[in-house]
C-alpha cells in the first residue's frame, strides 16, 4: 500500500454554486487544515453547506474563491488521473447498481493504476483481496451490490477507496441510513485506517456522540464561520451551542449531544455509591425535568448498591418518603407527584 502522505490547507475558501451567470456563495472565508494520520469530522446543521464543501475539496465542484492546497500544491493543478491517486471520495448516495459484484466494484478503484484497457495485474488482485479482508467482507466477493445490506454496501464503498490506495479519503455522511452497530463499526474502521495506514480521513456526520468520542479534529460549520479544533476544545469553548438557535434544543456539554429542553420540575440530589446505577439514575431524573443541586434539593434519592436488590429510596421536600424498584417506577411516581404540586 502507498506510504504517500497528504496534508490539506484551505485558505480563505468560498464555496457555492452557479445559477445562470450569477455565483451564489454558501460559505466564505473558510480557513481549515488537515494532516496525515488525522480522522476529521465535518459537522453542521442541514443545508449549511457540508456536502458543497466536500465536493469542492474533491474537485467535483469549482471553488468560488480562495485556494485548496494538497501538500502545498493547488488542487486545480492536478490532472484527473493524478488526483485519483491522491484522493478518493465516497458519496452519501446509496449505490443501487444491478449486475455488479462486490469484486467488480472494488476493481474499479484500480483505474488510476491500470493500463489503457484496464487489465488487472496480480498485484491489483492482491490489493483488492486485502481490502475485502480489511473491511470484513471476505466471502462476499461474488455477491451483487444491490443484494447486500446497507452496512455491507458502505463497507464495500470504503474498501474501494482502499483499493484506490489514496492517502486522502473523503466521505459524505458514511454512517447515514445505518443502524447503531454499523455506524460505530464504520467509524472504527476509518479510525484504524488513519492510525495503521497514516491516511488522512475527512467525513461529514450528524452523529455527535461518534464525532466527539472518536475523531482527532472537528471542522464545525456555523452560519457565519467554520471553526476547527479537537472536539473537547470546541465543547469547552461553547462552540457547539452555536449550531442551533432554538428554545427547545440545547447542547449538553457533559454528554456531548443535543437534548430537548424540559420543563423544570425542581432539583434533586443523589446519595449512594458511584457507578452505573448512580449515573443512569441521574440521567433518568434529568430526562423528566429535574436539575441536579447539592443545596436544598426538592428530591433526594438514595441509590441502591446491589444489582440483585434494586430499591431506590426517595424523599420529597423532606416530607414524603417512598420506595421504588425500577427507574421506570421512580420517574413515573416523581413526575406524577411533582406536576401536581
Amino acid at each position: 500500500m502507498s506510504k504517500q502522505q497528504v496534508n490539506i490547507t484551505v485558505r480563505n475558501l468560498s464555496v457555492g454554486y452557479k445559477k445562470g451567470k450569477k455565483l451564489i456563495a454558501i460559505k466564505e472565508g473558510i480557513n481549515v487544515n488537515a494532516h496525515s494520520g488525522e480522522l476529521i469530522a465535518l459537522i453542521g446543521s442541514n443545508g449549511i453547506g457540508k456536502s458543497t464543501l466536500l465536493r469542492t475539496l474533491t474537485g467535483f465542484q469549482k471553488a468560488l474563491g480562495g485556494e485548496i492546497l494538497l501538500n502545498d500544491r493547488k488542487l486545480s493543478s492536478f490532472p484527473i488521473k493524478e488526483l485519483a491517486r491522491v484522493l478518493s471520495f465516497v458519496s452519501t448516495e446509496a449505490i443501487r447498481v444491478q449486475n455488479l459484484r462486490v469484486w467488480e466494484l472494488l476493481a474499479m478503484g484500480r483505474y488510476p493504476y491500470t493500463n489503457l484497457i484496464g487489465t488487472l495485474t496480480e498485484e491489483d488482485n492482491r490489493i483488492i483481496k486485502r481490502a475485502i479482508g480489511q473491511v470484513g467482507l471476505t466471502g462476499y466477493e461474488d455477491r451483487m451490490i444491490d443484494q447486500i445490506s446497507d452496512g455491507e454496501r458502505q463497507r464495500a464503498m470504503i474498501a474501494r477507496t482502499l483499493v484506490q490506495d489514496t492517502p486522502l479519503i473523503i466521505l459524505d455522511e458514511p454512517t447515514a441510513f445505518l443502524d447503531i452497530r454499523n455506524k460505530y463499526e464504520i467509524i472504527h474502521l476509518l479510525h484504524d485506517f488513519v492510525k495503521n495506514e497514516n491516511k488522512t480521513v475527512l467525513f461529514s456526520t450528524h452523529d455527535l456522540n461518534i464525532s466527539t468520542s472518536e475523531v482527532d479534529k472537528v471542522w464545525l460549520m456555523l452560519d457565519d464561520k467554520v471553526l476547527e479544533g479537537a472536539p473537547e476544545d470546541l465543547i469547552l469553548a461553547g462552540n457547539f451551542d452555536q449550531m442551533f438557535h432554538s428554545e427547545k434544543v440545547y447542547f449538553n456539554s457533559e454528554s456531548g449531544d443535543f437534548m430537548l429542553r424540559k420543563n423544570n420540575l425542581g432539583t434533586y440530589r443523589l446519595t449512594g455509591p458511584d457507578g452505573n446505577i448512580l449515573t443512569w439514575t441521574g440521567r433518568a431524573l434529568q430526562r423528566i425535568g429535574l436539575i441536579c443541586a447539592e443545596s436544598n434539593p426538592l428530591v433526594v434519592v438514595s441509590v441502591p448498591s446491589e444489582r440483585d436488590n434494586l430499591v431506590w429510596k426517595v424523599e420529597i421536600n423532606s416530607e414524603e418518603k417512598l420506595e421504588c424498584t425500577s427507574l421506570y417506577e421512580l420517574t413515573a411516581v416523581l413526575y406524577e407527584r411533582l406536576t401536581k404540586r
